[in-house]
């Protein structure tokens, strides 16, 4: 058993450093590109009249923002192994976002995708990084949790759990 124990933390460890990668190259790969979100969002089908509106807002700079700087935080979080429980959900909530904005129901992106498609796989394994406590598995949640500060604070604990 102990092998299989090795196998499965290496296989969570890939798993958040890979889709923090994800998150990373997207935070840097847009950096500063309002129009970049703008297109996104006004490019939307099935749930046009929910995004669509957003791309010609005033709230597009903020939007634009928060997905700039949340990709960036959520890739750090997974890629460090630093409050991943608090990453991870949001991580999970962008991408089902994301799965909608690319939806053409029942078609996601393109007819080679029926209803799943790489944005849920991504949730899913995000979910599974939760349950798995994936910071704790070569990531800084498990020494931060470790830290007296963390471990008399029930509500600090939490957040490294």
């Amino acid at each position: 058993m102990p092998e299989n124990k090795n196998v499965e933390q290496t296989l969570i460890f890939l798993l958040r450093v890979s889709v923090g990668w994800v998150f990373l190259w997207a935070a840097i790969n847009h950096f500063g590109n309002n129009a970049y979100v703008g297109g996104f969002l006004s490019h939307t089908k099935t749930f046009h009249p929910i995004y669509g509106p957003l791309a010609q807002s005033s709230f597009l700079p903020v939007i634009a923002f928060l997905v700039e700087y949340g990709h960036l935080l959520i890739g750090s979080s997974l890629v460090s192994g630093l409050l991943v429980r608090v990453s991870a959900p949001f991580a999970i909530m962008l991408m089902v976002f994301y799965w909608t904005a690319h939806m053409d129901f029942p078609y996601i992106s393109n007819v080679n995708n029926l209803i799943m498609d790489e944005h849920l796989i991504y949730a899913l394994v995000l979910g599974y990084l939760i349950v798995r406590h994936a910071g704790h598995v070569f990531g800084l949640d498990g020494w931060v949790a470790n830290q007296k500060l963390i471990r008399d604070n029930g509500a600090l604990r939490w957040l490294t759990a």
